[in-house]
């Protein structure tokens, strides 16, 4: 089968595209043929070894899948040869990757797809919910009423946690730059404050005066002396990006207030909590509710080129969708 694989880890260049054994699968696991796998930010941690895991070489790289059943193990239970299906965590923890013609996913990971809904529109958005979703309400512990920061509200896992924050009933405010103003309101924000406002703390604190109970960062801003400040009583951060960041935090004024801290990564996720997830997300994608703003669709063997361009910063948040049909 094609593949797009690493024999080590190294820079965007070290991907390969060519051919490797099509994966067997054990009594537990589905294969399952791959319509639509993307590129996230934490492929490319795996792929250049910042983010250690357990990686058999060659590692086929890709941690998402929207695909077709083509076989199940004896042990599998709940789908069928030809049944539309999804995944968002291959590619971690010893497991082999999305990028590939076929891949073998545990039955414990697989979700149905949707009637209806794109593989395309599904496969860019499946891990950004999934990580919003997580990041929202097991760790943030979000609850109806509260108010909400979400700060890198025009990105990927942003634009998620903005949806589902206000279709909580949470009170929101966006940050993002002012061009996304229109696409973050639309999304549900009630509020919006460009990031590179001189005046965005006071704008925050114009929006909810006696602090928000949530901050979610999506955008690695970790301004943690701001953040704190924002905070209301019993207030919670939940830290999703900046893999090299250092900030101070101001533990004074934290733990006056009660507040916490947390980080969160999705590739620490069980697999009861990823199934948590994955019935809100179906229930939004047969919805309509989540979509990516931009997608391109581009062939599998063009994994190395689409890392690159992420690590380069050229996506913001365009969604770049890998499809194994449109290689020649």
């Amino acid at each position: 089968m094609k593949a797009a694989y690493i024999e080590e880890f190294g820079p965007a260049d070290a991907i390969r595209f060519g051919e490797l054994p099509p994966p067997a699968g054990g009594p537990t696991d589905v294969l399952v043929d791959v319509t639509a796998t993307t590129v996230n930010p934490v492929d490319t941690f795996i792929r250049s070894g910042a983010w250690r895991t357990p990686v058999p070489f060659p590692f086929v790289i890709g941690r998402d899948v929207v695909g077709t059943v083509a076989a199940t193990g004896a042990g599998v239970a709940g789908f069928a040869v030809g049944d539309a299906v999804w995944c968002n965590s291959l590619g971690h923890g010893g497991r082999q990757g999305a990028a590939a013609e076929r891949v073998a996913v545990p039955v414990d990971r697989l979700y149905h797809l949707p009637d209806r809904v794109s593989p395309t529109d599904a496969a860019a958005v499946l891990h950004p919910a999934a990580t919003a979703w997580l990041a929202l309400f097991t760790r943030g512990a979000l609850r109806t009423g509260e108010t909400v920061l979400v700060v890198g509200a025009a990105g990927n896992v942003g634009s998620a946690a903005v949806v589902l924050a206000a279709e909580a009933g949470a009170r929101v405010l966006a940050t993002a730059r002012s061009e996304a103003e229109d696409h973050c309101r639309g999304l549900g924000a009630e509020g919006f404050a460009d990031y590179r406002d001189p005046g965005l703390a006071q704008r925050c604190r114009d929006f909810a005066p006696q602090g928000f109970d949530l901050v979610v960062d999506a955008a690695g801003w970790n301004d943690m002396d701001t953040v704190v400040d924002l905070l209301a009583f019993r207030g919670r951060v939940v830290v999703l990006a900046g893999l090299r960041s250092r900030p101070v935090l101001p533990v004074g004024p934290l733990y006056l207030k009660d507040g916490s801290v947390s980080g969160f990564v999705i590739s620490r996720a069980t697999t009861a909590e990823l199934a948590d997830a994955a019935h809100t997300v179906n229930r939004l994608l047969a919805q309509g509710r989540l979509r990516s703003r931009e997608v391109e669709e581009a062939p599998l063997s063009a994994a190395a080129d689409v890392h690159a361009r992420l690590e380069r910063g050229q996506l913001h948040g365009r969604r770049v969708v890998l499809r194994p049909g449109l290689d020649a």
